[in-house]
This record gives structure tokens, sequence and C-alpha cells, in this order.
């Protein structure tokens, strides 16, 4: 996993550029002691990034993206796992997983992660979204 991380460093600050030519933004977001790092992170409305989520906690975790209802949703879903759908990780301990995300929305936005206890424990973060 170290090696993965310190590769995708480089990509982190030069973005990608997606088959279509399309500009991808990556970001890094690393889970450690049930905590994302950044717990903030700011996009341009109409941008598309791709996380790249690192798990290095010995238990699973989840990286979900959406409004607050959206949140509640999940918190009470039954769901066990996450992956089909942009914005929505599940992340195995010791794993790393990525999501592609457009921020098509004006609203800002959260990402959690809904394991039992794990939201309430605090694990979520905020992502502003600028105009």
């Amino acid at each position: 996993m170290v090696r993965l991380a310190s590769g995708l460093a480089a990509v982190a600050t030069a973005g990608l550029l997606w088959p279509t030519g399309e500009q991808v933004r990556v970001i890094e977001v690393d889970i450690e002691h049930s905590a994302f790092e950044p717990a903030r992170i700011t996009v341009e409305r109409g941008e598309k990034v791709r996380f790249v989520v690192r798990n290095y906690d010995p238990i699973d975790h989840e990286f979900l993206i959406g409004d607050e209802q959206t949140q509640e949703i999940h918190e009470k879903g039954t769901e066990t796992y996450h992956g089909d759908r942009p914005g929505e990780l599940s992340i195995a301990a010791q794993e790393v997983a990525e999501t592609t995300y457009v921020f098509t929305q004006e609203t800002d936005l959260i990402f959690g992660c809904h394991l039992p206890s794990h939201y309430d424990y605090g694990m979520r973060g905020e992502i502003i979204v600028e105009e």
C-alpha cells in the first residue's frame, strides 16, 4: 500500500486526463483511527474528481458522498457493499479504493462512513462546492 500511495502523490498534483481528454482532479483521502484526512475538501461546481481512499485501519470503512438526506438514508440503510454508484465506496481494512464523482449541484455535501456507530463517532467530512 505504501508503494501505491507514493506513486499516486505525483498524479494528484498533476491531475489526469480521461481517455476523452477531459480533465479529472485526483483527491487522496486517508482513513486512520476512524477519521478522514482531510476532513474538509473544496471543489468547483462541475468539476470531475477521482477520490483515492486509503484505509489504514484494521477494520472496514465506507466513503459515501451526499447531502444530509442521503447520509440519513445510508445511516438507516442495510446495504452491505458500496461501489456501483459514483461517490460510494466500501473500503476493506488496509486497502485502497477509488470512485469518481462529478459535482453538478450547487450545495455543499458531506462524506461519511455508516458502518455501525462510525457516523455517530464523527466519521464524516464536508465538501464545499464553489462556483
